[in-house]
């Protein structure tokens, strides 16, 4: 006869539900709350930054006339452009790189050398070659893209594991083929690393870029704002530079969440 084993129940573990993006919020709103209490108390004065209802104000009125409207539009023409050529330049640089022990000769070392280089050494240079319009804007952000997007795909395409690359050659992949199936989706997790980074070094740049010699978008509002000591509107323009930065690298987020839905055990957060 068979002795009766009695196993243990199961613990079961309480359940815990994600908490919401509301607690994010707190310390934000504290921070703003105390922002307002020193406003008003006069411990910061209106010269040095101007009270949080005063900069709603601004911004309203800002929209109504639209003075900024026409300056995000400006600002976010310029950042398009100049991401759309530095992430060509950046990937398609990676691409040559990554794939060929010459192009990694010929390509990473001039790559290594431009990434130590600041923004506002690159300027006077830029001026020189393009003049004072939208060129050298367009062309600093483009900078600022390249360079790390190229090092995240570089780096993604030389992690690609070797065994892929032994199938393709068993399965007769042509050159463009094995890219296609194999580099490309196996470095696209660090590309999207450096998409990231790439659209916040992209706002820096053209942070930089429309504080010389513009006569609009952002940049020139800030500027213009400082000559008359208005603090409220260089908040303004400070504060929706942020929220262009969140919303960009809230929509690489949503990309990362689809575009790596296939790898096993990745996280979306």
């Amino acid at each position: 006869m068979s002795a009766l084993i009695i196993r243990p129940a199961a613990r079961s573990t309480p359940y815990r539900s994600r908490p919401g993006p509301w607690p994010r919020l707190v310390s934000p709103l504290v921070l703003i709350v105390a922002w307002q209490l020193a406003s008003a108390t006069g411990v910061l004065p209106e010269r040095l930054l101007a009270a949080p209802t005063t900069v709603l104000e601004t911004t309203l009125e800002l929209l109504r006339d639209g003075t900024l409207t026409d300056a995000v539009t400006v600002s976010l023409r310029r950042a398009v452009i100049g991401f759309v050529v530095g992430a060509a330049l950046g990937i398609g640089a990676a691409v040559v790189a990554g794939l060929s022990r010459i192009g990694e000769y010929a390509v990473d070392p001039p790559m290594q050398m431009l990434r130590t280089l600041p923004f506002y050494g690159l300027i006077p240079l830029l001026i020189l070659w393009f003049g004072i319009g939208e060129p050298p804007k367009i062309a600093l952000v483009a900078f600022g893209v390249a360079v790390p997007l190229y090092l995240n795909t570089f780096a993604g395409i030389r992690g690609v594991d070797g065994k892929l690359a032994e199938l393709a050659r068993v399965q007769r992949l042509g050159g463009p083929a094995l890219i296609r199936h194999i580099v490309l989706p196996g470095a696209l997790p660090q590309t999207l690393v450096g998409l990231r980074q790439a659209l916040g070094v992209a706002w820096l740049a053209l942070i930089v870029a429309e504080q010389v010699n513009a006569d609009a978008g952002l940049g020139y509002l800030i500027n213009n704002a400082r000559e008359f000591l208005r603090t409220d509107v260089i908040v303004v323009g400070l504060l929706v530079y942020s929220v262009l930065g969140l919303l960009t690298d809230a929509a690489v987020r949503l990309i990362e969440r689809r575009a790596l839905a296939w790898r096993h055990g990745f996280l979306t957060a």
